[in-house]
């Protein structure tokens, strides 16, 4: 039963109603790049009118989503985080994404700060201002969905949709505490969506609990469950602790944290031995040693779009642009077979009632002082992307928990078998019950 149809909830209207007061608060500061406040009053007002009648239109309807500024919506300009992009004419129509969140009967209530072009995982943005860690806003949020982020944990939205090419869901929610989830790439449809890497790109949310995340999914991909999610009984399944190098660097707090839970998880009955997928990252580091397909597809994207020239890009960005124009085109080829057999090597290795889990980030969330510095904003930006771009490389869906921690956020990453989507969503169900505070 939603919220919508429970006559002790508030209604539709009511809830935009305080959502769109929190976006005007001090503390949303940076978060929306656009607010569609006429087009959202109307949703809820639509919404109400369904849930009188009993007519519901899906597990969305009445609820307020925010999208991330790389999406298109009819009548904005889709800047995704640049300022070389603002001269774009608006979009013609909505993403499919947009689309089929309306059609769900979601309140679509703006669009949200990203960091330039998807291509950094702190959540900076010298354009357009960075939303500051709704946990401490000394600290940056992580990237790139940051104002998504920020939305959901501050009671703008209840769901955010994001973009996820190398940990840019999972690495929010990991820094500013929420769960995010990233699916089997083709699973979302990306049309009307900016590009950062056709190769890499997926389409998932952002929100305060896994069911929501599933519901969220559901929308995304079209494919509307005949069930609502069920949580994996604790003996169906095994966790796979996958030590070794996604374990190197990791704060005294972040092992903590995530030994802690291990331990909570084993007490609750789960099933959970070490296991290793050094020989998967051994494939990962055949290719990086060529280059990383953002570097080289990003740039492809922005000659389509007539943009040949780099001027007015953040420098931090335009460096790694500048990078994949070097790789050749034969090297890219090769690149493309080094990740198929990577693909198909790592999902031989384990099954669907198997995932691995790791800490999301080995580092909780910086402050924003520390990465003011370009040598120490590079460093830390591919620390916290180490971990989960694993997952995108190997086209694995994975999910970002957060750990219950007394300080700052740590998230725990889990990562299925390509295609497992639901069993994963199910086996993460279990875990977030099990970890949940008495």
């Amino acid at each position: 039963m939603t919220a919508t149809q429970d006559p002790s909830h508030p209604s539709a209207v009511a809830r935009l109603e305080v959502a769109l007061a929190q976006i005007h608060s001090p503390e949303a500061k940076n978060v929306f790049t656009a607010v569609f406040a006429d087009s959202a009053r109307w949703e809820a007002e639509a919404a109400d009118r369904r849930a009188g009648a009993g007519a519901l239109r899906g597990p969305l309807d009445g609820r307020i989503v925010s999208v991330k500024a790389l999406f298109d919506v009819a009548g904005t300009v889709t800047s995704s985080g640049s300022a070389v992009l603002r001269r774009r004419p608006p979009a013609a129509k909505d993403a499919e994404v947009v689309k089929r969140l309306r059609a769900a009967g979601a309140m679509v209530i703006g669009k949200t700060q990203m960091t330039e072009f998807a291509f950094s995982a702190l959540g900076t943005n010298p354009h357009d201002g960075m939303p500051a860690n709704p946990r401490d806003r000394a600290r940056v949020p992580g990237g790139s969905s940051s104002g998504a982020v920020v939305s959901v944990i501050g009671g703008m939205a209840d769901i955010a949709i994001g973009s996820d090419t190398g940990g840019s869901i999972r690495i929010p929610a990991a820094l500013s505490g929420a769960v995010g989830f990233k699916p089997t790439s083709g699973f979302v449809p990306t049309t009307g969506v900016f590009s950062l890497s056709s190769s890499l790109d997926t389409i998932g949310p952002i929100a305060a609990n896994v069911e929501d995340c599933f519901l969220a999914d559901q929308v995304l991909s079209g494919e509307v469950a005949p069930s609502r999610l069920r949580p994996a009984s604790p003996g169906t399944f095994r966790l796979n602790i996958a030590r070794g190098r996604l374990f190197d660097r990791c704060e005294p707090e972040v092992l903590a944290a995530f030994e802690n839970a291990m331990e909570r998880l084993r007490s609750g009955g789960l099933q959970i031995k070490d296991g290793s997928i050094e020989a998967a990252l051994d494939d990962l580091a055949h290719i990086d040693k060529i280059g990383t397909f953002p570097s080289v597809e990003l740039g492809a994207t922005l000659r389509s779009l007539g943009l040949s020239e780099l001027d007015g890009i953040d420098p931090r960005t335009r460096a790694r642009i500048e990078a994949g124009a070097g790789i050749l085109g034969t090297d890219y080829v090769r690149m493309v077979r080094l990740r198929q057999a990577a693909i198909r090597s790592f999902e031989q290795s384990f099954g669907n009632n198997e995932v691995f889990v790791v800490p999301t980030t080995p580092i909780r969330a910086p402050s924003t002082s520390s990465v003011a510095e370009d040598t120490a904003f590079h460093e830390l930006n591919g620390l916290v992307l180490r971990n989960p771009r694993v997952a995108n490389v190997l086209d694995c869906p994975a999910v970002s928990l957060p750990l219950p921690v007394d300080g700052l956020p740590v998230g725990l990453m889990l990562i299925g078998r390509r295609n497992g989507d639901r069993r994963l969503l199910e086996i993460a169900s279990c875990i977030e019950g099990t970890l949940r505070p008495a």
